[in-house]
């Protein structure tokens, strides 16, 4: 939906400020929606000797029968939860999975499964089953899976083998990480919990011949559940005296999956696990840019605000990051950070020169405009040289100005120049708003008005008043976030 720029930039600061609650951790925040998954299975009768595995999420292409009402109910809530943020959305319905109330797809729309999950919680929490939670019980929600989270050591990580795979690994119960046949492995120190993703190709065969290959192999491997469509399977069921689920995917000739295997002991443990990984698993997504994936090292652009060494930049480039480190300035520490507009504030210490750049809080007059910042290495053959690519505002998309195309990596807190020599705010990296499988992200628009008040309100004085193309080339710096 295109609209004028004015309406853009008011919109996004009217919906950011209304709608995003308290209490979310980064990973929930940047969650992007899953891969095309599965439908919700049966579950098989009870048996003394043959424990139930954990039940497969049902898929973003193809909702279970219960989810598709013939007459929708619940429509005013279906409606509220339709306002709010495509991400916050997708993380309720994760957190909503965690919690332990809700094993449906996550879509981003919000449908009678997923409002009864919401009523289950608030029961479970002695409030009012209103079907849509207040600022107080989202807080709540996010607490409790924080909790859990932190229990297995959750975290998204890119693969180690394969580019443009991306997956949630519980990392404190498979801690180490290695190469494995196609893919990376991750296991526990006795092998009771153990990943790995995999590749194959159906080039000299199909899709339906590697299903059943799957099925029976290894040897030993008794398949209780199992579902094909055709781009996606998924398996699970018994193999020895461990528990196994198998999720894989197809994109032309290439299958890339995702094998899961524990001990029964844990089932406990990692029956919300095996369910979160499943929604977090996402075989061709945008290897360049993934929104919450924590890399080891990452680049990013920082705009000079202050002669004292205070940069601003975008949030997600800074978070979690062991060491930070100003490209010819030295280590730099975050200081302030403001969730609602994605910023993050940075400090360098010490005798440095900067240029700050002067703030506009008049919107552009036009939506051409230009992003200036610094490329990855990888993109530019390890240099360091400061572009500034064209790119234009597309419209309001999700509460948010979007910003097309999406710049180079490395341009997450590059400074975006109207076509007046004026500096109207800086690129901030979200999830594509879009239902169905990961798409890569898009660049929006924190505008130079949030970046006033966010530094003024860390008692920063901002220089107001034009700039140009030439201007932001002398203040902007690269970023460099060390992960553990």
């Amino acid at each position: 939906m295109r609209v004028p720029v004015l309406v853009a930039l008011v919109a996004v600061s009217a919906v950011c400020s209304l709608l995003l609650t308290p209490g979310r951790s980064v990973a929930q925040e940047a969650r992007t929606p899953p891969a095309p998954g599965q439908p919700k299975p049966q579950s098989p009768k009870p048996q003394a000797t043959k424990p139930q595995t954990p039940k497969p999420r049902a898929g973003a292409s193809e909702a279970p029968a219960a989810e598709r009402p013939a007459a929708p109910t619940n429509g005013a809530l279906r409606e509220a939860y339709a306002a709010l943020p495509l991400a916050e959305r997708f993380a309720i319905q994760s957190d909503l999975i965690w919690s332990g109330d809700y094993n449906g797809m996550i879509s981003g729309d919000v449908g009678d499964r997923a409002i009864a999950a919401v009523k289950a919680f608030q029961k479970r929490n002695k409030s009012k089953e209103t079907g849509i939670l207040t600022p107080e019980e989202r807080a709540l929600l996010a607490a409790s899976v924080r909790e859990k989270q932190d229990q297995v050591g959750w975290t998204l990580v890119e693969d180690p083998v394969m580019v443009g795979v991306r997956l949630g690994i519980p990392a404190r119960l498979a801690p180490r990480k290695e190469r494995g046949r196609t893919g990376g492995r991750w296991t526990s120190a006795r092998g009771e919990v153990q990943i790995e993703t995999f590749r194959d190709s159906i080039a000299d065969t199909t899709f339906a011949a590697l299903f059943e290959q799957q099925k029976k192999s290894p040897a030993g491997r008794r398949t209780e559940y199992s579902a094909l469509r055709a781009d996606f399977f998924v398996l699970s069921g018994l193999q020895g005296l461990k528990k196994f689920y198998v999720r894989a995917q197809l994109r032309e000739n290439e299958v890339r999956g995702i094998s899961i295997l524990y001990d029964q002991a844990m089932d406990g443990i990692m029956e919300p696990v095996v369910v979160a990984m499943s929604s977090a698993f996402a075989p061709f997504a945008a290897g360049d840019a993934l929104i919450g994936v924590k890399r080891n090292v990452e680049y990013a652009t920082a705009v000079v605000a202050s002669a004292d060494g205070h940069l601003v930049t975008d949030r997600a480039a800074t978070d979690g990051c062991h060491v930070i480190i100003v490209a010819g300035h030295g280590h730099a520490e975050r200081i302030a950070e403001d969730p609602a507009a994605d910023l993050a504030l940075i400090r360098v210490h010490g005798p440095h020169r900067f240029a700050p750049l002067a703030l506009s809080a008049d919107p552009p007059r036009s939506g051409d405009l230009a992003v200036v910042g610094i490329g990855d290495p990888q993109t530019q053959d390890g240099g360091h040289a400061i572009t500034a690519p064209s790119i234009r505002i597309r419209g309001v998309e999700g509460g948010r100005v979007v910003l097309d195309p999406p710049p180079p990596l490395g341009f997450g807190g590059g400074a975006v120049i109207d076509g007046q020599g004026r500096f109207i705010g800086l690129t901030v990296l979200k999830p594509a708003v879009v239902a169905g499988p990961p798409a890569p992200p898009q660049a929006a628009l924190a505008s130079a008005a949030a970046i006033i008040r966010f530094l003024e309100t860390n008692k920063v004085a901002p220089a107001i008043g034009n700039a140009s193309v030439e201007a932001a080339r002398a203040s902007v710096v690269r970023l460099i976030c060390v992960r553990k």
